[in-house]
């Protein structure tokens, strides 16, 4: 199953994750590899998380975007290989 760090002000976005069948753990309190990164764009020069620095995994962006919109990108950049 696919890991996804999401920011913690994404509660809705994190809800429907799991309930698609990905396990989602808060920005920051991951301990292994993850397969996607998920900001809001307020923190992303602050935590140094650009492009694929730290983790090598995608970083979405959520700024501006639907719920919706952030789950299908997260489907369309998460495939079922990645850091696996």
């Amino acid at each position: 199953m696919p890991k996804i760090a999401v920011e913690h002000s994404l509660t809705d976005l994190s809800k429907m994750l799991r309930a698609n069948g990905f396990d989602v753990v808060e920005l920051g309190n991951w301990q292994q590899q993850v397969d996607a990164v998920v900001i809001t764009g307020q923190d992303e020069n602050l935590m140094g998380i650009q492009g694929n620095l730290i983790t090598g995994a995608p970083v979405i962006n959520a700024n501006g975007m639907s719920t919706m919109d952030v789950f299908h990108e997260v489907n369309q950049r998460v495939q079922p290989s990645s850091h696996r």
